[in-house]
């Protein structure tokens, strides 16, 4: 089956469940910001020489196609999503970047005033995801405010998110270019 199903033709693009929508619908403005941060993550991860930080960036990408496979399901399709075994987002994944955020904060990296980004390319590639994840955070507001997002942990997700992506970048700051 080729990539190319010209099911999109038209202007509309499929959600879960074979529901069809327009591709400026809110659902998918809200997917695809998602997936734009996905994007921005892994190209931090690529540039990143710290191995360690690349898995963890990794596993934040993991956890990205969890939400994102919640947000292409329609509000109504949330319990047969939930029923086959779809996961969705918890609390859980919040926590986790919570205890990030903690460990980074307990490293006393200097965060005062505000940042410039761009002190080397790991910095600015945080940075860009930082961005892109406040981005997709504003879009998931936009589906909650037309009545569409029937769970708000992922608003808090990518809230915490985004803070941890500033963080980061924080701390990469730190390191000399190349390194």
């Amino acid at each position: 089956m080729s990539i190319a199903t010209k099911t999109g033709d038209g202007g509309t693009t499929g959600l879960m469940y074979n529901r069809r929508v327009s591709k400026c619908h809110p659902r998918v403005e809200a997917c695809g910001a998602v997936d734009e941060l996905n994007a921005a993550l892994g190209l931090a991860r690529a540039a990143s020489p710290d191995p360690a930080l690349g898995r963890r960036l990794e596993g934040i990408q993991k956890d990205l196609v969890i939400l994102m496979g919640e947000l292409a399901t329609q509000r109504e399709d949330l319990p047969r999503y939930t029923k086959d075994g779809f996961p969705v987002v918890t609390g859980a994944l919040a926590a986790k970047l919570d205890a990030l955020v903690r460990e980074i904060e307990a490293q006393n990296i200097p965060c005062t005033g505000w940042a410039t980004p761009g002190a080397n390319p790991a910095a600015a590639t945080l940075d860009v995801a930082r961005t892109a994840c406040r981005r997709a955070e504003r879009r998931v507001c936009a589906l909650r405010e037309a009545g569409q997002l029937g769970n708000l942990e992922i608003i808090v997700y990518l809230n915490r998110l985004s803070d941890v992506l500033w963080l980061l970048a924080r701390q990469a700051s730190q390191r000399p270019p190349g390194s």
